[in-house]
């Protein structure tokens, strides 16, 4: 495949031949004004420039970077100035891509997916770049007999390597988003702990927790119980035990201990304090002050 002379007439062969074209540019072609066209766009930054412009998000283009371009979305390159600008574009038929997609492998997946916090822009390691390169500078090379097919065979590993380098860093954001999320939850469960140390003798009941931190009851059992291991309930009536352990061998009286760890009823403070301890406080206290 020969490259066009320009991104237009790349455009304008892709949409004709209802396949792809690529272009090779530099300086000598003034950039396009913001336009919107019917193919997918791959836009491949060699030595750099100054900004892209794609459905009003602002790009600092890099060497190496590589931009995919849905269908219809507004674009436009933009403050060349005297600066040397190579770079690469490929324009693609969507429905030509949609065609040699299988069930399994969904070609078309790095243009029309948009994460929530993933971008247009995909930076290319220096292999990936070499890799990006290999494959473009594979087309001129099929020229001769059986060129539509070997054509359409570098497009396939074309497209199969950017797919897979989409893919990596979409699985790499969702990692770094799962791993925001549990320090962001460990941070909470800190504050929860530090709040029931401090408050052992009041109500600390899941509602009472909820309308304290602003979370529901459920969120907050759920983080608890993965960062701590156990339970909500289960913490503050064990803490409630060791501080009842420490006052009973003090010298305090029993009811003083049920009102200073937050036990309130007796008959409750009596029947956890027996099930941890094996014996009654007053018992325990006997042995101990």
């Amino acid at each position: 495949m020969k490259a066009s002379a320009s991104c237009k007439e790349s455009m304008q062969n892709c949409m004709e031949n209802q396949s792809f074209a690529f272009t090779h540019l530099y300086n000598d072609e003034k950039a396009m004004d913001m336009h919107i066209h019917d193919c997918y766009e791959i836009y491949y930054s060699i030595s750099g420039g100054k900004q892209f412009l794609i459905d009003n998000c602002f790009y600092d283009i890099r060497p190496g970077d590589l931009f995919l371009i849905n269908q219809y979305e507004s674009h436009y390159l933009s403050q060349i100035d005297r600066e040397k600008h190579e770079r690469i574009i490929v324009s693609i038929d969507p429905e030509y891509l949609k065609q040699v997609s299988t069930a399994s492998t969904d070609l078309d997946r790095c243009f029309h997916f948009r994460g929530t916090e993933f971008p247009h822009r995909l930076h290319l390691s220096p292999e990936e770049q070499r890799r990006f390169l290999y494959y473009i500078h594979r087309f001129p090379d099929n020229a001769g007999p059986g060129e539509d097919i070997l054509d359409r065979a570098v497009f396939l590993e074309l497209m199969v390597f950017l797919n897979r380098a989409f893919d990596r860093r979409c699985a790499s954001a969702a990692y770094a988003q799962e791993d925001n999320s549990t320090v962001a939850n460990h941070e909470q469960v800190d504050e929860i702990l530090s709040y029931i140390n401090s408050n052992i003798q009041n109500d600390l009941s899941l509602d009472t927790l909820s309308a304290h931190f602003y979370l529901s009851s459920s969120y907050i059992c759920r983080i608890f119980k993965a960062a701590t291991g156990t339970t909500i309930n289960k913490y503050i009536t064990a803490k409630r035990i060791t501080l009842s352990k420490s006052l009973l061998s003090q010298g305090c009286s029993v009811n003083e201990v049920c009102e200073a760890c937050g036990f309130n009823d007796y008959s409750n403070f009596l029947k956890a304090f027996s099930k941890a301890v094996g014996v009654t406080p007053k018992k325990y206290a006997q042995f101990n002050s």
